[in-house]
């Protein structure tokens, strides 16, 4: 028997393959153009802010403990690529709720054997459109203030050194929420239901939001690991008995 930690790169693996196959490859066109528009604007501004980010962040320390800056100025640039990459992935989700909504009904028609090649329907994906986006609300509303919170501790000093490894952590959870509440909303499960599913598959979860998120950190690639993301969370509610009738494993 698998370990429960190891799915979560299997999961996002066949969730590559599977919107690259020629019945769902016109699905994963729009979520992309979307991303690569995002992409280039927030990196573009990124750029030219970078510099005086990391100087926000970075204590001040008195002449006798220059030294240490060497040391604490990598944790401090860590701490803001981990920042920037979690508020481009949070945009780009939002941006592209609908999109990713519409991916992963049709993944999951193919997942469980309904029809290999589902029709493209604008009309359908407009119709998604007000419960996507109620859902993305309401992921915010859970991410918001734990980021704020995070975002405080940030600019504590001292305090501040433990705030690299804890965005790390939330965000290789939020990744697991983001990509996971799309089959789940589809199949009409509320938020609370949907998060005591997760915590039941707390390790599952985790190995699937860390593999995304390491994904997700290779520019230019993270543009197809998205759409490839929702396939293999996908796939994970499927498999791992979410609503319906659940696929045999190969």
């Amino acid at each position: 028997m698998p370990f429960p930690v190891l799915s979560g790169p299997q999961y996002l693996r066949e969730g590559l393959r599977l919107i690259l196959s020629p019945g769902l490859r016109l699905f994963v066109i729009l979520p992309v153009t979307v991303n690569l528009i995002l992409f280039v604007g927030l990196i573009y501004f990124a750029v030219r802010q970078f510099g005086g980010w990391v100087d926000a962040f970075m204590p001040s320390l008195p002449d006798w403990l220059a030294f240490l800056e060497y040391i604490l100025w990598p944790l401090f640039v860590a701490l803001v690529l981990l920042m920037v990459f979690f508020t481009f992935t949070m945009l780009a989700n939002i941006i592209a709720a609908p999109f990713n909504g519409f991916l992963a009904e049709k993944v999951e028609t193919v997942a469980r054997g309904e029809d290999t090649s589902p029709p493209f329907s604008w009309a359908e994906l407009l119709a998604m459109l007000p419960r996507t986006l109620g859902r993305e609300a309401r992921k915010l509303a859970y991410f918001a203030p734990r980021a704020l919170a995070l975002l405080i501790l940030s600019f504590i000093p001292v305090v501040n050194l433990a705030a690299a490894p804890l965005w790390l952590l939330f965000g290789i959870w939020m990744m697991a929420v983001q990509y996971i509440d799309y089959p789940a909303d589809n199949n009409k499960m509320s938020w609370t239901e949907m998060m005591a599913w997760l915590r039941q598959r707390r390790w599952q979860s985790l190995s699937f939001g860390a593999v995304t998120y390491a994904a997700l950190l290779v520019p230019v690639l993270n543009l197809l690991i998205m759409p490839a993301a929702v396939a293999g969370a996908t796939l994970f509610w499927v498999r791992e008995g979410g609503k319906g009738q659940p696929v045999v494993r190969r």
